[in-house]
């Protein structure tokens, strides 16, 4: 007779990586609450499951609509410069797509974005360019993201030694 054993191993083909997300409209409600866990590989697997999302456009919206921008933004601040960095590509990502776009400006994320100019981590930089020059597309978001004063003078910082 065969004997079970129960290994304490993980089986190869899962990637712990991966959230384990829920389909169809309950899939972005349980995200948002993940991204705002106390535990940091909750966070960055939710970030990882969004970034896969937010390719489309209904579940931009849907995220949108949900509050999902706002934790974002609170992300945006978080000590851990893999969730600072999955953040920026979750919003670069988000403004591929139009409704991203004015979710940006409805939300003011270019604000909570600009803090991030000096920050160590080139990819959180690279990203939050991107959205910017993504939402510079729209007519409606040429004027904000110009006429913030905290934005001009990182950017001024940042051309002085060039010069």
């Amino acid at each position: 007779m065969a004997h079970a054993r129960i290994s304490m191993c993980l089986p190869p083909d899962i990637n712990p990586t991966q959230a384990a997300i829920a389909y169809g409209c309950r899939a972005l409600p349980k995200l948002n609450q993940e991204l705002q866990s106390e535990d940091l590989l909750t966070r960055q697997k939710a970030l990882m499951a969004l970034c896969d999302l937010m390719h489309d456009p209904e579940h931009v919206y849907t995220a949108i609509d949900i509050g999902c921008l706002e934790s974002l933004k609170a992300l945006l601040k978080d000590s851990n410069d893999m969730v600072r960095i999955k953040t920026t590509e979750v919003l670069y990502i988000m403004t591929t797509h139009n409704v991203g776009r004015e979710g940006f400006l409805e939300h003011d994320v270019i604000l909570a974005l600009s803090y991030l100019l000096n920050d160590p981590q080139s990819d959180c930089r690279k990203n939050l360019h991107l959205a910017f020059k993504h939402v510079a597309q729209l007519p409606s978001g040429e004027e904000p993201s110009l006429n913030t004063s905290h934005l001009f003078s990182e950017i001024k910082t940042k051309q002085k030694p060039h010069q």
